[in-house]
């Protein structure tokens, strides 16, 4: 018996979210969302000199802004109109030091979507594509009551 297709989940569209996220901060610090799909978000990170210390490297906090960011677009993408994720936590190790100016690209993927909790990854890459920094994330979700169940 084939599917009824009028039936089937509704994905959230979140083109209105690409640029700065829906967040002027993420804009402010030099973030851009441009692509995503099921599941994972793509994103252009030029820093900024307000992400940067006084000396012009990426304070080590920024990391964590940038990486929950593109977490949080992947599991969005991933989730049906109406369900809502929180973070529940964010771990992340940078492994060589950027700059204001630096081209970055950063790309949030889901590894696991449980009923409550998803998985997610992300990486920053430089654009001789060597590791910046990378992170790991749960986040809890809220379904909408009634489905599924």
């Amino acid at each position: 018996m084939a599917a009824d297709p009028s039936r089937a989940p509704a994905r959230r569209n979140l083109d209105r979210s690409l640029g700065d996220g829906g967040m002027p901060l993420l804009a402010e610090l030099g973030l851009s969302f441009d692509d995503y799909g099921e599941g994972w978000s793509a994103a252009v990170w030029v820093p900024t000199e307000l992400a940067c210390n006084p000396a012009g490297i990426v304070q080590g906090g920024v990391y964590g802004v940038i990486h929950d960011a593109a977490m949080n677009f992947a599991v969005n993408s991933a989730l049906e109109r109406g369900d809502r994720a929180a973070t529940l936590d964010v771990q992340y190790q940078t492994r060589r030091a950027a700059k204001a100016g630096d081209a970055l690209r950063v790309l949030g993927e889901v590894t696991q979507l449980t009923r409550q909790i998803a998985y997610v990854a992300s990486e920053l890459r430089s654009d001789d594509d060597r590791v910046v920094s990378q992170a790991t994330a749960t986040f809890l979700l809220r379904r909408r009551e009634g489905e599924g169940e």
